[in-house]
């Protein structure tokens, strides 16, 4: 009878062991909701200091994970392995998980300081009446370029990367939608085309466009054309303020044919573990002086009207990522172009990178 409760003993504290240990791995791997918040942002994509300021206000341990593509969040929301509580994706996305039912709506009387941002990115046809998502960032595409290396190359319009003097000289960023929409502005064509023949024209361009490509990469394009690996990027507006921030040198434009106008938005997912804390979180980060201190550190721009106006001038006042509205009104949004059309995307960059190869 000894041996068996000794037996049933080792059993029960094996269990709580066991237990203990899936709780440890649920909390790191941000299953646990209660006093914990769980963030799926991208990369580099926020002061750390920030978070730490805000778990010392609430007391709310954050744990934060990234990820490096619209794509890949989405397959990660859509598995609903891993329970997130605030995520960060693009407008195209916002969309695709509104009507796919991931998102839960906002409270916004618990978003006092979303009266901060400003109107006109307000209420946008993703989000209309922003009933799921909240703005973080806004900016564009573009390319960014070194003219002591390109010698007097005029980057107003898309066609200049074609110059044969740029052989072996770009880096392209590793988006379907930035390189594909790219090609068809350069046709003068939407960067939400559908048509096959417009689609098929630009995939046609862009394996024109090979011999000058060095390489299309991710997060690394920027510290490549900080540090002079190429001339050319095509870059988001960001990453060109970062990288000039490493290499003043290096100079960004808008092409006039006209390029994406992208907004990356805070929303809730539906299957979030702790939604009073992510109230908490979207409205810290909707404050002034965070939202300021929190573009002079990634180097986006803030939607932010009061914390706008707490940038440095060189900052606030550079119209290369401030442009004025007769830019930003002829760039467009990032249409839902639905899962098919999407993939097809997909497959036609893919096409283009394994020409490339």
């Amino acid at each position: 009878m000894k041996q068996l409760v000794n037996t049933f003993l080792a059993i029960l504290i094996v269990a709580f062991g066991l237990m203990f240990l899936a709780s440890r791995l649920n909390s790191a791997q941000g299953y646990s909701g209660g006093n914990t918040l769980t963030i799926y942002n991208w990369g580099d994509y926020v002061d750390p200091d920030l978070l730490k300021q805000f778990q010392e206000e609430t007391g709310i341990t954050v744990i934060y994970q990234t990820f490096d593509s619209n794509e890949a969040m989405l397959t990660k929301v859509e598995q609903g392995g891993t329970i997130f509580d605030v995520v960060i994706p693009s407008d195209y996305a916002i969309s695709k998980m509104r009507q796919e039912n991931l998102l839960l709506p906002l409270d916004h009387s618990k978003l006092p300081n979303l009266a901060n941002i400003d109107s006109k990115f307000m209420n946008l046809s993703f989000d209309p009446g922003n009933k799921y998502s909240v703005p973080y960032f806004w900016g564009t595409v573009g390319i960014i370029f070194n003219p002591e290396m390109t010698k007097g190359i005029d980057f107003s319009s898309w066609d200049s990367l074609w110059d044969k003097r740029l052989k072996n000289n770009i880096f392209l960023v590793d988006g379907a939608r930035e390189v594909m929409g790219m090609a068809l502005n350069s046709l003068h064509y939407s960067v939400n085309d559908t048509k096959e023949e417009h689609l098929q024209e630009a995939l046609a361009k862009l394996n024109k466009l090979s011999p000058n490509v060095k390489a299309i990469v991710g997060d690394e394009v920027k510290m490549l054309l900080a540090n002079e690996e190429a001339a050319v990027g095509i870059v988001w507006s960001g990453d060109a303020s970062e990288i000039m921030d490493d290499n003043d040198k290096l100079d960004f434009v808008v092409p006039e044919e006209g390029s994406n106008k992208w907004f990356d938005n805070m929303v809730i997912p539906r299957t979030a573990g702790n939604v009073e804390g992510a109230h908490k979180f979207i409205n810290f980060m909707l404050r002034p002086e965070v939202a300021a201190q929190n573009a002079e550190y990634v180097g986006y721009s803030t939607p932010n009207v009061p914390g706008l106006k707490l940038l440095p001038e060189d900052i606030s006042g550079d119209e290369r990522f401030y442009p004025p509205a007769e830019i930003t009104d002829r760039l467009e949004v990032y249409d839902n172009l639905g899962k098919r059309m999407l993939a097809h995307y997909n497959e036609l960059f893919l096409m283009f990178k394994m020409n490339k190869k």
